[in-house]
C-alpha cells in the first residue's frame, strides 16, 4: 500500500534527521570543547582573547626583527646571494 511506503519513507527521514542532529550535537560539543581549551591556552600566555590579532601582528614583528639581526650577524662574504 501506498501509505505503509509514504510512512516507511517518513520514519526514513526522522532517523536520519535525528542522526544529522545527533553528529551535529556532538561536533558542536566536541567546538566548544576546543573553544575552552583556547581559551585556557591563551590565558596562560597572557594573552586575552580581543588582543589576539594585535599580539600576532606584535610576533610577527619580532621575528622580523629577529631575522634581520640574525642576517647582520652573518658576514656578507658567506651569504649566497644566488637563490
Amino acid at each position: 500500500m501506498k501509505v505503509e511506503q509514504d510512512l516507511e519513507r517518513m520514519k526514513q527521514s526522522i532517523d536520519k534527521a535525528k542522526d544529522v542532529r545527533y553528529r551535529a550535537e556532538a561536533k558542536l560539543e566536541e567546538l566548544e570543547n576546543q573553544k575552552q581549551r583556547l581559551l585556557a591556552e591563551l590565558e596562560e600566555l597572557g594573552v586575552k582573547p580581543e588582543d589576539l590579532e594585535m599580539e600576532i601582528s606584535r610576533l610577527g614583528a619580532e621575528i622580523e626583527r629577529s631575522m634581520e639581526e640574525a642576517w647582520a650577524l652573518i658576514p656578507k662574504e658567506l651569504v649566497n646571494h644566488e637563490s
